[in-house]
């Protein structure tokens, strides 16, 4: 009975993953990347490289007039406070269309920065990690859903297949055969990263509670529009109230800001929201940030727009407040930079897990697929070469295409945010092309051209990403180290660390291939010159 269970185990955890591995690899991918998407936006948004302002800013002095200049018409305008990580204020309101716009302030002077035309990391890498980019019917959230849950059921299954897990943890052997080395590193890489890995995949289920069961509220508050405001009111502290069509003015921001962080001891505040600009019953919403906590917290304050009183004041239940630790735990948006590298390494001890799975698969199985002319090694390879080293590929691509691309360029309709993301994918489905194009024969020849030409182009373009970032920006790696700008210089170091890690392992690939070739050429003619032999005895 155990023996068949554990089968039953290992056939589970087998095709789990390859069905599901190439979609997890792209959520651990991009999860690690979000680690530094703030990191990403300086990187990638030359315009917003502010230094650390000295004194903090005036809300009454640059954001009041923001409100005539730019969100004029608009029912809100949000505002995000400069943070360790994020130097610059961001706006955010609707615009004439209807459609949420957002820019950047500085906030020592007031002034609008050039809109920089680029989603960059907290637009792109951040919402591609939870629902992959794909907004129609919230499908991608459900895909990610669908993932994680195939992610837990690997995490269970690989305990319960390996009987030697622990034992084996202590066991890496790189100069094996490709099979025994790549079990050795999944092996290590999923003991090593096993917390990790399990609690951020169910933390990741655990946030979108509402999106997979969106009637969850039905028991507590019933059906209808209105039971679901007073569930979203009572979780989340909503507070609104219509506007009465009445002119009104605004009191000051500063105080209410000031307020609130009396109000909330050791607290700061990281966003006002002013609701109804210009109306009597206009109103001002006060979060506090979450900076120095792991729980992101909901703590909220209202104000009076015209007098400054405080309305309403909401804290989070117990119940809630796990959720949100919960919720603080998988998005580290607290500021901790040892911590926010070791989700960066373990994020990637995710992706080095999933494709040594898929290498295990691809040798275990190749002579056998080969005899039996099925193609699955092949279709499996072509998609494993396309999800680790394809995205990579797409990713720097990306990051290319924002340094080429002048601002304001548009294409087919298409803004320089939108060409940026097309770059990414046609990238992406062209390495798709490449590994189909290059696979070789199933049964001496893994697809090593395709993995050799894929990860030289990520080295390349790692180096290309460096270069054009010194020469479009002027911000070289010595002058942002000189002015101790570590988010620019540290992806600048962490891209130069990628080409060489890429370009070692092209050419690691290529000398194996090479040696693959000498042997195979001296069995063929040892064969040969056996077969003369045979041949002249008779």
């Amino acid at each position: 009975m155990g023996e068949t269970f554990r089968k039953s185990m290992a056939l589970l955890h087998t095709w789990a993953g390859v069905i599901l591995g190439s979609v997890l690899f792209a959520i651990f991918w991009m999860g690690s990347l979000s680690v530094f998407d703030r990191e990403f936006d300086r990187w990638m948004q030359p315009g917003i490289r502010l230094g650390a302002a000295m004194k903090s800013a005036s809300l009454d002095e640059v954001v009041k007039p923001a409100l005539k200049n730019v969100a004029a018409g608009s029912p809100q305008l949000l505002v995000r406070l400069p943070t360790e990580r994020m130097a610059h204020i961001q706006l955010s309101y609707r615009d004439a269309k209807g459609q949420f716009a957002s820019r950047a302030m500085n906030p020592m002077t007031g002034r609008l920065i050039e809109e920089q035309g680029s989603l960059s990391g907290t637009g792109f890498f951040f919402p591609f990690h939870f629902r992959l980019y794909l907004n129609w019917m919230s499908i991608g959230y459900w895909l990610v859903g669908l993932a994680s849950m195939a992610m837990l059921v690997l995490l269970v299954s690989g305990v319960i297949i390996h009987r030697k897990i622990f034992s084996d943890f202590f066991l890496f052997r790189p100069k094996k055969q490709l099979q025994r080395a790549a079990l050795d590193l999944h092996n290590l890489t999923g003991v090593l990263g096993l917390p990790f890995h399990f609690l951020i995949t169910l933390s990741g289920l655990i946030i979108f509670l509402q999106v997979y069961f969106p009637f969850s509220h039905v028991g507590a508050f019933g059906f209808g529009v209105e039971a679901r405001s007073a569930f979203q009111t009572e979780v989340a502290g909503r507070f609104a109230r219509p506007r009465n069509g009445n002119p009104g003015g605004l009191a000051s921001l500063d105080t209410m800001v000031a307020e609130a962080e009396r109000v909330w001891p050791g607290g700061k505040v990281s966003l006002v929201r002013i609701w109804h600009p210009g109306d009597a019953a206009g109103y001002v919403e006060v979060r506090r940030s979450y900076a120095n906590d792991v729980t992101m917290n909901l703590d909220q304050l209202y104000f009076d727009a015209q007098t400054g009183d405080v309305l309403h004041r909401f804290e989070a239940s117990p119940i809630v407040g796990i959720q949100r630790f919960i919720s603080g735990m998988h998005f580290i948006q607290f500021d901790h930079w040892g911590l926010r590298w070791l989700y960066f390494f373990a994020g990637l001890s995710g992706c080095v897990m999933i494709v040594t799975g898929f290498l295990f698969w691809l040798e275990s199985r190749r002579a056998s697929h080969a005899r039996k002319g099925l193609p699955g090694v092949r279709t499996v390879e072509a998609l494993t070469v396309c999800s680790v080293t394809g995205i990579l590929v797409a990713t720097l691509a990306y990051l290319v295409a924002n340094r080429l691309l002048p601002v304001g360029v548009t294409l087919a309709g298409q803004d320089r945010a939108e060409l940026e993301v097309w770059v990414f994918y046609l990238v992406w489905l062209s390495t798709l092309v490449h590994a189909t194009w290059r696979r070789a024969d199933p049964i001496s020849k893994p697809a090593r051209r395709a993995w050799l030409e894929q990860c030289s182009a990520i080295a390349a373009l790692a180096l290309l990403a460096v270069a054009l970032n010194a020469i479009t920006t002027g911000d070289h790696l010595f002058r942002t180290l000189r002015r101790g700008d570590w988010q620019v210089a540290g992806v600048d170091l962490t891209l130069l660390v990628s080409a060489a890690i890429f370009a070692w392992a092209a050419r690691r690939i290529s000398r194996s291939s090479r040696e693959t070739g000498s042997a195979g050429r001296s069995y063929r003619e040892r064969r040969a010159a056996g077969a003369m032999q045979e041949a002249s005895r008779v």
